[in-house]
């Protein structure tokens, strides 16, 4: 008789936004299998982001793990006492130590030939071409759980719990209770294509000082790219928060905001599964569009130019990023500083 797993490692050792769109996948297993435990394996900077989701019991660092010996490694994983791993992110290394730890059901993908000799379980599926979300994807890695073929993106959303720590007080003297909040986040540390300084410089001309109040946020390497061109011009209109945030600290700030715009990047997908009003910037390329990356939240939301298109795949700079218009996105975020959601949040705020 069949007798479902009871203590889940997922493992995703790669960024925050990938990790981000990990997270349902937890709420699916518990959904599934109503009891389990899910165990989270990632990379260090990536633990502040899984440890916000609910329906994760527990997070492993991989980077910790990794500086054992490799005995070690695999006695660490037994005591774990899993009895399944999902190899989310094809992991060379991961799928050899969990077989060594005996891990009875290990779930991997066919196409990866490592997978062959170290899973037991595997999954024909193909991100690169995929139509499906990247969330709709990892769902599929469940099936051997009993898992429907396919969710709508609704369900995937239902089963994103997603919560940040109480924002420290140094950084609630930041926000204005009375305007929106907005968080500009420029740069993506090269992992997605940008939409370029000259446009973020541009929305911040477009948008009333007296109706929302502009951060920027970045690593202290982004902030001194975005010095001369966003920051120092416009000291009067924006609050420089450039390496001056933790991880913990940039997603307490982020549940404390009304907005954000930006790339691809990671503060996107965080900001979309807090609730707020989370605007992405996207190419129309495959497989970076939006249909596989888009932000997961009630009040997500993304621009990119109404075509596909490949004349940009490898070159600097995409020209098709550069087709959505400041004004265009300028006219959104009014439009959701205005709404009654926002305007009633404000209210609350003021009188805190």
């Amino acid at each position: 008789m069949y007798t479902p797993p009871q203590k889940i490692i997922v493992s995703r050792t790669d960024s925050i936004g990938d990790v981000v769109l990990t997270l349902p996948l937890a709420g699916l297993l518990k959904q599934l299998i109503p009891g389990c435990e899910v165990y989270f394996l990632g990379k260090t900077y990536t633990q502040g982001v899984a440890s916000c989701c609910a329906n994760v019991d527990r997070v492993i660092d991989f980077d910790a793990l990794c500086g054992r010996t490799e005995q070690e490694q695999v006695e660490e994983l037994k005591t774990l006492h899993a009895d399944c791993i999902i190899h989310v992110l094809p992991n060379r290394r991961v799928a050899r130590l969990a077989k060594a730890a005996r891990i009875p059901l290990r779930i991997g993908t066919v196409n990866r030939i490592f997978h062959w000799t170290t899973c037991n379980r595997l999954v024909k599926l193909s991100r690169k071409n995929s139509p499906l979300h990247e969330a709709q994807l990892n769902f599929m890695l469940a099936r051997p759980l009993g898992a429907k073929p396919c969710y709508d993106m609704q369900e995937v959303a239902s089963m994103l719990s997603f919560s940040a720590k109480a924002l420290p007080l140094p950084l609630r003297g930041y926000l204005d209770r009375r305007r929106f909040n907005l968080v500009l986040h420029p740069k993506s540390k090269g992992s997605a294509r940008e939409w370029g300084l000259g446009n973020f410089a541009q929305l911040i001309e477009l948008l009333p000082p007296e109706q929302l109040k502009i951060f920027i946020t970045g690593t202290q390497a982004e902030g001194n790219m975005l010095r001369d061109a966003l920051i120092n011009p416009y000291a009067d209109r924006v609050t420089d928060l450039t390496g001056k945030l933790s991880l913990d600290e940039l997603i307490a700030f982020l549940a404390n905001v009304d907005g954000i715009v930006a790339a691809s990047t990671g503060p996107l997908h965080i900001a979309a599964a807090l609730g707020v009003s989370a605007v992405g910037i996207y190419p129309p390329i495959r497989p970076m569009h939006p249909g596989r990356w888009s932000p997961v939240g009630e009040h997500a939301t993304v621009f990119a130019a109404q075509k596909e298109c490949n004349a940009c795949r490898k070159s600097g700079e995409c020209l098709c990023m550069q087709e959505v218009k400041p004004v265009e996105v300028a006219k959104y975020l009014l439009e959701q500083s205005n709404r009654p959601e926002a305007s009633e949040r404000k209210r609350k705020n003021a009188a805190l």
